[in-house]
């Protein structure tokens, strides 16, 4: 298997440093929101490098964490009048519902940052005593000339930074020795939750948070970093420089990077009205289509999202299931039950899409690709699997397509249809609920709905619902 390496700017061959384990190291979200679909990207791809890895025979160490002390989680707390704790445990319960959603497996381990204060401040006192950090009056900085390597990953000259404008450099207060160090601590400000440390109260700076996490839960040195490109420079950078100064050895063997997702071309922002949320889109669509659209593309290429897509993705997910439907109903129906020669003979040729499957995941995890092997497969059903087949052999095609599909994420098996009788059933118990001021098990009810693709709306006019 060929990974594209962002620190070598070349694909290479992956060698694992340990045979046949993986540990993988993927940033996660600063949660003070729903998470939006520009979270979800990394999300769904580096969950199916994983999978692929799985299914390649690795047993994989997969690390995500949740960064739970942030500006943004402080902000959004003031403004709500709780406590940051509250605003970061609410998110961390609705993210992992969209991962659900999205059938992302849950990490090996999900670290908070707030829970591993003690060995990042282990980390920079490391740091302090290697001369590679400096305290000027309890914020304590880095001190990035000193790494010589600085800029490998972003292949970045700290001249051209330093020459480059404000833009790049890292935030510049007068007590720095450098303009180019980056902050590991910084004391705490009136209203901001604190730790106490060697250098005053305060907090860990965003880039230590990861590289102890790394560094506790998979080792010193680990197989694979991954994340959206847009966190290679200043966040990845930062993390090789304190992490390989503070063990003294590489931090990361290959570092992945997916690429940007616009909306109809243009970068999503608030301020354009072109922001969405995972959970926005999964009132319109089965978020299976929102893995199978992400996945249509190789991870590395810029992905656009729009109404038009979406509903192309829909589509043509539908053609799998139907193709899989088919083969059940087939199945059911069937008699016959040993091969005959003909169809041992097509059982030998469905070999075929699963090499070429295994091919494009083997060259730098082409989903694209992958999924275009699929379709051959799914063509393959329509047209050589019919009634007179027999049962062994329909559940054998069909069995075929929902396993490469399970690499992916994907669910080749549809949902239960649910009655309206049952839908109208489960309103009025979360009514019942609600009335008694129950509200987590409205909720869990609310959600057990939106799982089977009920969408509820609470109006002045009572409860309705619809069918996403």
């Amino acid at each position: 298997m060929k990974l594209y390496n962002t620190l070598t700017k070349k694909k290479e061959e992956f060698v694992p440093l340990t045979e046949g384990q993986v540990k993988m190291y993927v940033c996660g979200p600063t949660v003070y929101n729903f998470i939006h679909i520009g979270n979800a990207r990394p999300m769904i791809v580096f969950d199916t490098a994983r999978r692929y890895m799985e299914y390649k025979g690795y047993q994989v160490n997969f690390v995500s964490n949740f960064t739970d002390v942030d500006d943004k989680i402080i902000a959004k707390a003031n403004e709500e009048g709780v406590t940051a704790e509250e605003i970061s445990t609410r998110y961390i319960a609705e993210c992992k519902k969209d991962m659900e959603g999205m059938n992302v497996k849950p990490a090996t381990t999900h670290p908070l940052a707030t829970q591993e204060i003690g060995g990042m401040i282990a980390m920079i006192q490391t740091l302090i005593d290697k001369d590679y950090a400096y305290n000027v009056d309890g914020t304590v900085y880095f001190r990035t000339r000193k790494f010589k390597e600085y800029g490998k990953l972003s292949h970045k000259n700290l001249d051209d930074l330093r020459s480059g404008g404000r833009s790049l450099l890292v935030t510049g207060e007068e007590s720095k020795e450098d303009p180019l160090d980056f902050v590991l601590w910084k004391p705490k400000k009136e209203g901001e939750p604190f730790w106490k440390s060697p250098w005053g109260e305060g907090r860990p700076g965003w880039h230590i948070e990861c590289s102890e996490m790394a560094k506790k839960y998979l080792g010193e040195e680990i197989d694979i970093h991954a994340g959206g490109e847009d966190l290679i420079f200043p966040h990845h950078e930062n993390e090789i420089a304190q992490s390989e100064c503070c063990n003294g050895k590489p931090f990361a063997r290959y570092w992945l990077h997916n690429a940007f997702l616009n909306i109809d071309n243009r970068k999503m922002s608030k301020s354009l009205g072109n922001f969405f949320t995972v959970r926005e889109i999964s009132e319109k669509y089965d978020l299976q289509v929102l893995r199978f659209f992400m996945l249509n593309a190789h991870y590395r290429s810029p992905l656009n999202f729009s109404a038009e897509i979406m509903e192309s993705a829909k589509n043509s997910l539908e053609r799998i299931l139907t193709a899989a439907d088919r083969l059940k109903e087939l199945a059911d129906k069937a008699e016959g039950t040993g091969l005959n020669g003909r169809e041992k003979e097509l059982l030998e040729q469905i070999k075929e899409y699963r090499n070429k499957f295994e091919a494009a995941m083997d060259d730098d995890l082409n989903t694209a690709d992958a999924i275009a092997a699929v379709f051959e497969l799914v063509k393959f059903a329509n047209t050589e699997c019919g009634e007179e087949n027999s049962k062994e052999y329909l559940q054998t095609v069909r069995e075929e397509i929902v396993s490469l599909c399970d690499i992916l994420g994907l669910k080749a098996e549809r949902r239960e249809e649910v009655l309206d009788e049952e839908i109208e059933a489960l309103i009025e118990k979360r009514q019942e609920a609600r009335k008694a001021r129950n509200f987590k098990l409205a909720d869990e009810i609310r959600d057990q709905l939106l799982a089977q693709g009920i969408i509820l709306e609470d109006t002045r006019e009572g409860v309705k619902w619809k069918r996403a």
